[in-house]
């Protein structure tokens, strides 16, 4: 896509807005790069973009003076659509499209998109691994860690591409139009952002709002939420399920994954084969079926490269077996539904490290969903009295509160037996201590490593 001409405006210079700035000047534009956050210098954002960019580089001051003129605004994924400065890029008419939206349009290819609360990293890792193995010019981008923008322009004519989809991404698209999306799940997460439920949901759903009876939208059955959307959706809806059989769609029965489309049924592999744990698992192996065979993958690639794959890092990944302890590191767990599913996949005896960046979340159902499996809480982060308050209230003992990350698994490993597993799953995001949750889990994997010197 030519951009000659286009004055752009990208805000935020994460990986997003840097990616955005490469891609728009490959392509033409005139770009200037903003971030609000006053600590950062011309200098720092300078050395982070590729050499010879020739972007303006604004930090903090009067941002109005900078929408004069403007004609594209770019802005990050972490920029709400609801702070002054883009509702007055809103206001003024500017044309806005997030790093997806701009991906999309410099891209080549049909498209998987996949989003939800909690799955989405192994789900589009599946579905990049399963296209991989079919078309010979495979792209997993987005919310997995590669931006769309990296990688657009340079796409083969016969390119497919798998991309995770975050809800805040979805807020900033345009025309993006995927041939298959998905919507793996919808429960509480984000209200910090999003302020209610009914705008988090309304935001997933933007999924497939250009899309039409043409395309596929996967859903999951037994999400009372999806279920209801199906009867909206523009899209031709395949359902997922694992607790009702499909007359069409993909189910879980006598332990056979089971697909179900236009007619035929094939059997594609039974769950104990598998190298992923727990039925949140099974639900993303029966969504990548899905999407993948929309995207037009035999059923025996499928079948192939569900049982080649491993967990995705920082998912109930394995980690050590330490004196007959097994050492889980599931810091991708960064709500409370996405650690249930981490302690509904330990079978044995769990110490739960927890805690973390407050979301807005409440603990109440991940607490109840110990039931009798936690020995200990241990709790770290900005959460940890919120979190031990809600436990004292639901009757759980014992809990722990240590300052650090290194504590939290020194505690563990003194109170674990063998037989025991350690669970790192903290319900919460990681920014009041971390980076990120893969630094997060990457230090977790050290100290548990440590013990063993």
């Amino acid at each position: 896509m030519d951009f000659t001409g286009t004055r752009a405006l990208v805000i935020g210079t994460g990986i997003s807005g840097l990616s955005a700035v490469s891609l728009l000047e490959r392509q033409g534009a005139q770009v200037t790069l903003y971030d609000a956050n006053e600590k950062l210098t011309g200098e720092q954002v300078r050395g982070k973009l590729k050499a010879g960019s020739r972007a303006r580089i604004r930090i903090g001051g009067d941002w109005e003076r900078e929408l004069d003129g403007t004609t594209l605004v770019v802005p990050s994924p972490g920029v709400p659509m609801d702070i002054p400065m883009m509702k007055a890029v809103l206001e003024r008419g500017i044309p806005v499209w997030g790093e997806i939206e701009l991906g999309y349009r410099c891209g080549r290819g049909p498209v998987a998109a996949i989003t939800g609360t909690n799955g989405k990293t192994t789900t589009t890792t599946l579905v990049g691994e399963i296209l991989g193995s079919y078309y010979p010019h495979t792209y997993v981008v987005g919310n997995i860690g590669k931006p769309y923008a990296d990688v657009a322009d340079g796409m083969e004519e016969d390119a497919v591409t798998a991309a995770e989809i975050s809800s805040f991404m979805l807020e900033s698209i345009v025309k993006f139009r995927p041939k298959v999306s998905a919507i793996l799940n919808v429960t509480p997460d984000h209200l910090n952002r999003h302020h209610t439920m009914e705008n988090y949901v309304a935001a997933k759903e933007r999924i497939a709002e250009n899309q039409t009876k043409e395309d596929t939208c996967v859903l999951n059955y037994d999400d009372a939420v999806l279920r209801e959307y199906a009867e909206k959706c523009p899209a031709d809806v395949l359902f997922f399920s694992r607790l009702h059989r499909l007359e069409q769609g993909v189910d879980l029965e006598d332990g056979w994954l089971v697909l179900r489309d236009g007619g035929t049924e094939e059997r594609i592999c039974r769950t104990e084969e598998l190298h992923i744990l727990g039925g949140h698992n099974h639900e993303n192996a029966m969504a990548a079926i899905a999407v993948a065979h929309r995207m037009g993958v035999p059923s025996d690639v499928i079948r192939r490269a569900l049982l080649s794959f491993r967990a995705v890092e920082h998912r109930i990944e394995f980690v050590e077996e330490i004196g007959g302890v097994a050492y889980y590191n599931d810091s991708k767990g960064t709500n409370p539904d996405a650690a249930i599913k981490g302690i509904r996949a330990m079978d044995r005896s769990t110490h739960l490290i927890g805690g973390g960046y407050d979301k807005g979340s409440e603990y109440d159902e991940w607490i109840e969903a110990f039931d009798g499996k936690v020995k200990t809480l241990v709790l770290i982060g900005a959460t940890a009295p919120k979190i031990a308050s809600c436990a004292c209230a639901h009757g759980f003992s014992p809990v722990v509160t240590v300052p650090s990350l290194e504590e939290a698994v020194r505690e563990c490993a003194k109170r674990a037996v063998p037989g025991d597993a350690v669970l790192l799953s903290p319900a919460c995001a990681s920014w009041d201590m971390f980076e990120s949750f893969e630094q997060r889990g990457t230090l977790f994997k050290k100290y548990v490593r440590d013990l063993m010197v």
